[in-house]
């Protein structure tokens, strides 16, 4: 009786444990399946300061770091089990913590006196957190890069150079700066293209990280050949770097001085964004170019000896206002051979008049000499121009003297010479006395 009862017993234990592996599989059946595609949790240095900045051979002092997670949240999708029709399924969004194991300050000849961070814990999306290391500068004066690493459970550690000032004296630490040299053309005139040849040169002793030239020009007369963005690279400390931009106009530009604004975008070494901005000023001056539209005389068929007017036009095709406009010509004419026009406008012309007495019959090269002043300064140019004068024409008096001559000839042929070869020889007034 005994025995059957431990067999019975037995066979309870076994149907029980049978039962509970069932009731798990039905638990892990029913309970919510949840699938996520999460980005890797990312973990930088965000800023650190030192306390004091330039520390004395010995001295104590503290390094205060933030830490921040740069990830985000998740999109994850939740199924509620698997049934003979199927399960249904939701999509949430949850947060991406970062687990940090330890932070430690390594002091690379720097002397540590706070204890590492061990078990820092969880740090949420977008979270900082400040930590301080107690520090002792070394004996000897000079730049020290202690390191502070991030250990991350799971993750890549991160390690991040704090630069220490132990009294270096002219070493002093100084942040990225820029120094901007800039060599262009010392006028530009409308219409015309220009080069500016930019020397970067980084004066400060830390990097400049992936440094961003963006341009902008103030006139929409102005405009870069190619992209309006550059993207230069990083720039260690003291290195220096050339770049070249082209820029072209057009003539409708206004005169005086326009200002490119240079944008300079780049990362600190503790990460953060700095700007820097730039100004090159193109002095934009004007050139008048002046050329001739027509030559006339009055009147338009000059006669040996006759006076005449002569009035040359002239023009301004260039891009700048001609000014103190005068004109010369060295014709060998008494008479005014000097004409004064003032201003000549772009696009407009003006008369230069020249009054001058008579000239023998000829032809008269002679040079046209024109000072004006514009923008650029003062200019001379000279055209060689030509003038005829024709000989006097005296075929019309010949032919009325022959006309006379002609009439006198008829007359006397009628009067005198008939009469006289045809009658006695005499005259008929002879005959009536």
């Amino acid at each position: 009786m005994t025995d059957q009862m431990h067999v019975t017993k037995k066979r309870v234990g076994v149907a029980a444990i049978w039962l509970a592996v069932a009731v798990c599989l039905a638990i892990l059946v029913l309970v919510p399946h949840a699938e996520a595609e999460t980005d890797e949790p990312t973990v930088f240095i965000e800023s650190y300061t030192v306390t004091p900045s330039i520390l004395a051979p010995g001295d104590y002092g503290t390094i205060t770091v933030v830490i921040k997670n740069t990830a985000g949240t998740a999109t994850v999708q939740e199924s509620t089990g698997s049934t003979s029709g199927g399960g249904v399924s939701t999509v949430k969004s949850v947060d991406i913590p970062v687990q940090i194991d330890a932070i430690v300050l390594e002091g690379k000849g720097v002397t540590v006196l706070s204890e590492t961070y061990r078990r820092f814990g969880s740090l949420g999306p977008g979270q900082s957190s400040t930590v301080s290391f107690a520090i002792q500068a070394p004996s000897k004066e000079g730049l020290y890069f202690p390191e502070v690493w991030v250990d991350i459970n799971g993750g890549k550690s991160v390690r991040y150079p704090v630069l220490l000032n132990v009294n270096a004296g002219n070493q002093v630490l100084r942040a990225p700066t820029l120094v901007v040299g800039k060599t262009l053309p010392e006028t530009v005139n409308p219409g015309a293209d220009f080069p500016v040849l930019l020397t970067l040169k980084n004066a400060g002793m830390l990097r400049a990280g992936q440094v961003v030239l963006t341009i902008n020009t103030t006139s929409s007369s102005i405009g870069v050949v190619g992209s309006n963005t550059l993207v230069l690279g990083d720039l260690e400390g003291g290195a220096a770097r050339n770049v070249s931009i082209d820029f072209i106009t057009d003539k409708e530009m206004p005169t005086g001085l326009q200002k490119i604004n240079l944008f300079f975008d780049y990362q600190l070494p503790d990460g953060t964004a700095a700007r820097q901005t730039e100004t090159i000023e193109v002095d934009v001056r004007g050139k008048a170019e002046l050329g001739f539209v027509s030559v006339d005389t009055s009147p338009a068929r000059l006669t040996e000896g006759v006076p005449f007017d002569l009035t040359i036009r002239i023009e301004n095709t260039g891009t700048g206002e001609a000014k103190q406009v005068s004109a010369v010509i060295d014709l060998p004419a008494e008479g005014r051979r000097e004409a004064f026009i003032g201003r000549i406008k772009p696009g407009n012309d003006a008369p230069a008049i020249f009054l001058l007495e008579g000239l023998k019959a000829g032809n008269y090269p002679y040079n046209l000499t024109i000072t004006y002043t514009d923008d650029m300064g003062t200019h001379t140019m000279t055209r060689q121009l030509n003038a005829r004068v024709p000989p006097t024409d005296v075929s019309g008096t010949i032919i009325l003297v022959l006309v006379v001559i002609l009439i006198i000839g008829i007359a006397g042929y009628r009067y005198w010479y008939l009469p006289k070869t045809r009658g006695d020889g005499r005259f008929p007034w002879e005959r009536k006395s």
